[in-house]
């Protein structure tokens, strides 16, 4: 008996599945990924960011700079403060310039400062998609006076202009620990959006067959939402905490920028942009660097994000 030889398709996909079994979600997704410039591009960098923001303490190690070490000998004070050498100081010293007239290291503080974006951003998206879905599945399944009160709760929060509303109550809370302050807003604030894309989703699933089935065949409430209906709801939720991130990046920086976000010294990227608006016409380094890296973030993680959207529309069309 002979059996037939791997198509060439097989043999070129080291993501395919052995024999003749279906490529799960996560394959098929992470081939359409791989075949996508832009989703492969997005993805170096985003690692190259998240990469520098573990390493930080190494980084300051090996260059000798930590976040907050002056350097007078970097800057001229006869320039008033300005950078000694080209482009905002870039040396062997100082990859990426240091800042006018106290000279930081700006490497140091970029890396530092993707770490605060990151943990704030990622912390809030954990805990928006924790209430969301929470709150979102116990509106759709329940229904009745549960969606009521949850869906008015939703509304409220809602109509309130969120960012006027983050800046005023940042203002007026006592500094501190102002990471913890900034989860804790943006969480507030956020996830009603999620909740209301659960709810409506819950509300299309909850009276399909094979939800009936499960009813019927005795399955528990807790099995029905986490076995029948909460897995119809993974793609949509891949999708939407991959943009958050971004979104909630772009809060954090927005707000520090502003003054009620990160605090000096702890560095962050917002911090540094609005630092720098005043030095862009003498140093435009010490406002391009900042920048460049909040867009370059913040623009990789929504490509990333949409391309994962598209993947996954697809599968559920085919």
């Amino acid at each position: 008996m002979t059996t037939a030889a791997p198509s060439h398709e097989a043999m070129a996909d080291p993501l395919a599945g052995a024999g003749d079994a279906p490529a799960t979600e996560g394959r098929r997704i992470a081939r359409a990924l791989l075949r996508d410039r832009g989703a492969v591009l997005s993805t170096v960098f985003l690692g190259l960011v998240v990469l520098m923001a573990i390493c930080a303490p190494l980084i300051s190690a090996v260059t000798g700079h930590g976040p907050n070490d002056f350097d007078p000998a970097a800057v001229d004070t006869n320039l008033g403060g300005l950078p000694r050498g080209s482009f905002g100081g870039v040396s062997a010293d100082h990859l990426l310039g240091v800042e006018p007239q106290n000279g930081r290291d700006i490497l140091a503080r970029i890396a530092y400062g993707a770490r605060v974006s990151f943990l704030i951003a990622i912390s809030a998206t954990v805990l928006t998609t924790l209430l969301g879905v929470v709150l979102g599945l116990l509106a759709g399944f329940y229904q009745g006076w549960v969606d009521q009160v949850i869906s008015r709760i939703m509304d409220f929060l809602m109509a309130f202009p969120a960012l006027i509303f983050m800046i005023a109550i940042l203002s007026s809370l006592p500094t501190g620990d102002r990471s913890v302050l900034l989860v804790t807003v943006i969480t507030v604030f956020g996830w009603p959006y999620l909740a209301r894309v659960v709810r409506g989703q819950t509300l299309t699933l909850v009276n399909r067959e094979f939800v009936e089935a499960a009813r019927a065949s005795g399955a528990s409430t807790g099995a029905i939402v986490f076995k029948e209906i909460l897995p119809n709801l993974r793609n949509s939720l891949i999708v939407m905490t991959t943009l958050a991130v971004p979104g909630y990046i772009g809060t954090e920086a927005g707000l520090s920028f502003l003054g009620v976000g990160v605090t000096p010294p702890t560095p962050s990227w917002g911090q540094m942009i609005s630092s720098a608006v005043s030095w862009y016409a003498t140093d435009p380094m010490y406002f391009a660097v900042p920048g460049l890296f909040l867009f370059l973030t913040v623009l990789s993680l929504t490509v990333l994000g949409d391309r994962i959207r598209a993947a996954s529309d697809a599968g559920e069309a085919s």
